[in-house]
């Protein structure tokens, strides 16, 4: 990568130029081909309207948690402590991978040992494509939203997504 400031040829990728230290970040960004790849680019993920969260305390019960869940018809409950600051998330792939059949009488059991602690998040600023790619990667479903001081304000969802790309492309017909 040649440095526009000084010419020094620089290995592909870096960061800073080697010979002047300039900030080289900016042309290593890929360029958006089409208007989905542009939005999703450039669009933060409050346009998905996050919806609130549901949530409950490490010390609840499992029973609390699956009838929350079944009550508010969500796939996720964020984990807060008295603050609100996110603790954990549980969704129905932990109830299945990490309770169902493993457990007997897990009912009473604390949701503080079946959650994940301290989930990957996002916060409103976010573009879409950074949530997307946690998403694909950490092989999530459910995002917690949160604010500077990870307090819990939203969850995105996969369908959420879905919803805001079904959008675009009937819109750029």
């Amino acid at each position: 990568m040649i440095c526009p400031h000084c010419g020094f040829n620089n290995i592909p990728g870096s960061e800073e130029c080697a010979q002047c230290l300039q900030d080289l970040t900016h042309l290593d960004r890929p360029a958006p081909q089409d208007h989905i790849e542009r939005c999703l680019m450039e669009e933060a993920v409050e346009v998905l309207q996050p919806t609130r969260p549901v949530t409950l305390w490490p010390s609840a019960s499992l029973r609390q948690a699956i009838q929350t869940m079944v009550a508010h018809n969500v796939g996720a409950l964020l984990i807060v402590d008295e603050d609100g600051h996110l603790a954990g998330i549980l969704t129905e792939r932990d109830l299945l991978m990490r309770v169902v059949g493993l457990h007997e009488r897990f009912e009473d059991l604390p949701v503080s040992m079946f959650m994940t602690c301290e989930p990957e998040t996002i916060s409103l600023r976010d573009k879409l494509v950074f949530a997307l790619h946690k998403m694909d990667c950490g092989d999530y479903r459910h995002l917690p939203v949160v604010d500077t001081e990870r307090r819990a304000v939203g969850v995105i969802s996969v369908r959420d997504m879905l919803r805001y790309l079904a959008a675009l492309c009937k819109n750029h017909e």
